[in-house]
């Protein structure tokens, strides 16, 4: 299978969808004009197609492994990192001041999701790496940032970020990792970490952990845990890596999939590391990185779909089975209604969660360059919502892609496997897809709900004057719409958390339909309701946001019945 990057559709979503005329008109990235946002888009779509796709299978068939203590990664992966490095591409968000682009993040996410429908599993390196650009950026002492920013930002050093303990996994208060001051302004680093992704490797020369631990006088809880950065090598009074860090690489996890990613259990002993923010601080610091990964990720996922989606579409064109059911049909089982239905519905998902997710990161554009609070409540609204859609985009659509090829599908020679495989994780890490929906309905509505609110206007605001021209796709959506505005106000109204966590992944799931339902409607209008975005819409509107109905009523459904069945009743 040749894997093509999804350039035009990105270019259509900046031009037409998203808004980002407005991000480059800000004076903060000027700079991104549309003539260099193309070209960003042509040259990582070729990256993509012919660096990065190529690896796929290698990452998944010769998996990196542990050799001597030392990380070895898959056949390719070294040459593919330094392709991403020597472009720049590592650094595209990050401040020009210490080597990085300073492009808007809604340029960032095409990029990475383009990388990541390529070859996932490396994908995740660079994006650990521009987490913890972002985290120092905010947070590290001006000496940190110029010894570390430039190496990061250049590829020649990665980050990875360090928070899960085995008995502090969702829980990260329950940490025990320990760190003690040294008499040099340093600290001393103990405790153990695991699922640390690109933890070690052999493709840059040195690896540097963001690691979350508890000073001695550190409260209970998260707020008592600190932030530290740990490099693998202690850099020398040049700047270059110096003698080894008292840390080392336990094993590596035997995973479901991203089989070319080495995923590390860290052993901290009295390792050396420097403060991140202030003491007590660290949630707040890595929640910078973490926030970053989370829009990130919801990118993985779309781009494994858009990977899976291309290999079910080829597949469905060539294979032949039984009588065509339609007149001029190819002979393929692309004639079948059921095999349309599956194509047509992966298509239009992922149009819908790649729209949701530009949307989120032209928000988060908006917020750097204006300081608007507005903005940064938008954003914080879209993020759980792009994160969890995105992901669950994902794994609907690589589920599907396995459909789509049959018996064959099952056959891990085809690949068709390896998409499933690879995405499964996205919604468990970054925060589970439940813990955002959760922090949906109550963090992200802490402000009266005002934020949503505000989304929803917007929505119908457009869909009224899209309603005169195109009824059909513009009166579905405001009936949903206004279906999600009066579950908005049933959560608001509800004073027991628990009862909204029982109906926050519903509520969630429906708030991107609804949402999918506004990318797929501004295409239209864009194209004035007619060619294939038009009909793709039509689709959508039909066959999918639907779907919103049941998704509302199960989220105002309480949680009384949830408990009604005792942990004996569910194991009789």
């Amino acid at each position: 299978m040749s894997y093509r990057a999804p350039v035009p559709d990105y270019q259509f979503l900046f031009d037409h969808v998203v808004g980002l005329d407005e991000v480059i008109a800000q004076e903060r990235f000027e700079d991104a004009t549309s003539d260099v946002t193309s070209a960003i888009l042509t040259e990582a779509g070729r990256l993509s197609d012919d660096v990065l796709a190529p690896l796929n299978r290698n990452g998944d068939l010769t998996p990196a492994y542990l050799e001597n203590g030392v990380v070895r990664t898959s056949p390719g992966f070294a040459k593919g990192f330094e392709a991403i490095a020597e472009g720049g591409w590592i650094g595209i968000s990050a401040d020009p001041e210490y080597g990085g682009m300073g492009l808007p993040m809604t340029v960032t996410t095409a990029v990475n999701e383009m990388m990541a429908g390529g070859c996932l599993s490396l994908q995740l390196a660079p994006l650990m790496s521009q987490g913890q650009i972002e985290a120092l950026e905010h947070h590290a002492s001006d000496e940190l940032k110029d010894l570390y920013l430039p190496k990061l930002i250049s590829g020649e050093w990665t980050g990875t970020m360090n928070l899960t303990e085995p008995q502090a996994g969702s829980d990260v208060g329950a940490l025990s990792s320990k760190a003690i001051a040294n008499d040099d302004g340093t600290f001393a680093v103990t405790g153990q970490k695991i699922y640390i992704s690109w933890g070690d490797h052999d493709v840059a020369e040195n690896v540097c952990h963001l690691v979350l631990a508890r000073l001695p006088d550190g409260a209970a809880g998260t707020k008592g845990i600190s932030l530290f950065l740990v490099p693998k090598y202690l850099p020398d009074d040049a700047g270059n890596p110096g003698v080894a860090n008292t840390l080392k690489v336990v094993s590596l996890e035997h995973k479901m999939g991203l089989h070319g990613s080495p995923t590390a259990v860290m052993q901290y002993d009295g390792a050396k590391g420097w403060l991140v923010g202030r003491e007590g601080g660290g949630m707040r610091a890595m929640f910078t990185m973490m926030n970053n990964a989370r829009l990130g990720v919801g990118g993985q996922g779309i781009g494994a779909a858009e990977g899976a989606f291309q290999k079910a579409l080829e597949y469905a064109n060539e294979r032949k089975q039984g009588r065509s059911p339609i007149e001029g049909g190819t002979g393929t089982i692309m004639d079948h209604a059921d095999v349309r239905r599956m194509l047509s519905t992966m298509k239009a998902d992922i149009f819908a969660a790649r729209g949701i997710s530009l949307m989120c990161a032209a928000a988060i554009d908006m917020e750097t360059a204006t300081g608007s609070k507005e903005w940064g409540a938008r954003a914080a609204v879209l993020t759980p919502i792009a994160k969890a859609f995105g992901t669950e985009t994902g794994m609907r659509v690589s589920e599907t892609g396995v459909q789509v090829h049959g018996g064959m599908g099952f056959i891990e020679e085809t690949g068709a496997a390896q998409f499933y495989r690879d995405v499964r994780v996205t919604a468990i890490y970054e925060g589970t897809n439940g813990i955002q929906a959760m922090d949906l309905v109550a963090r992200k509505l802490m402000d009266g709900g005002d934020a949503a609110f505000a989304l929803l206007d917007e929505i119908e605001s457009f869909t009224e004057k899209a309603r005169q021209d195109c009824p059909t796709l513009g009166e579905p959506l405001w009936d949903a719409t206004e279906s999600l505005r009066e579950t908005t106000e049933w959560m608001l109204a509800q004073d027991a958390l628990n009862t909204r966590f029982a109906g926050a992944v519903p509520y969630l799931m429906a708030f991107a339909r609804v949402l999918g339902g506004y990318v797929h409607l501004k295409a239209t209008m864009a194209v004035k309701g007619k060619g294939p975005r038009a009909k793709l819409a039509r689709l959508y509107m039909t066959r999918l946001l639907p779907e919103h109905i049941g998704l509302l009523a199960a989220a105002r459904a309480g949680d009384s019945d949830l408990y009604s069945l005792s942990p004996d009743e569910l194991a009789s």
